[in-house]
């Protein structure tokens, strides 16, 4: 068996349990891979760094707020590009909350920001583009899950979070 050379990589769907709506956002024009694309947070492992530490470096940087981390969505596996090893990326996806939705402040990554409910979506998510695909399962397993989540797992999430150390 070869051994894997990959990047690892987090995904943050923010969700506002006050208005139902979960957070997508625009991938700049500039950006080298899936331009123009609708996201939600997405980045890069650094060397020596956690998951969790990731969400909420990359959460600051791409949107400029402390994150809450609710629960996990699941694993994600693929290539930013051509099939090749230096392109291959795991990652982990949380469902976030943010203590204040309008403070959301974009980077240069983003060219816009909107707020959406699961059924908007579904009608605007553009599911022949790999990315937005990939969004849309990912607000669908969101919603499944957190409609079937234990307020006591939840607790014990925030408290403890997600890392085993």
């Amino acid at each position: 068996m070869t051994i894997g050379r990959f990047l690892a990589g987090i995904g943050a769907l923010i969700w506002d349990a006050d208005s139902q709506r979960y957070l997508v956002l625009r991938r700049a024009s500039s950006k080298d891979f899936a331009a123009g694309a609708w996201e939600c947070v997405t980045g890069r492992l650094e060397q020596g760094e956690g998951f969790e530490a990731a969400l909420h470096r990359e959460v600051a940087e791409e949107i400029g707020v402390a994150v809450e981390p609710l629960f996990l969505i699941g694993t994600t596996h693929f290539y930013r590009g051509e099939h090749r090893p230096e392109n291959e990326l795991v990652g982990v996806v949380y469902c976030c909350s943010v203590a204040d939705p309008t403070a959301i402040r974009l980077s240069h990554e983003h060219a816009k920001a909107r707020w959406i409910t699961a059924a908007e979506g579904e009608g605007m998510l553009r599911q022949e583009h790999p990315t937005e695909a990939w969004l849309w399962r990912v607000i669908e397993r969101a919603e499944q899950t957190r409609r079937q989540l234990a307020p006591k797992l939840t607790q014990l999430h925030r408290r403890r979070g997600f890392e085993l150390g």
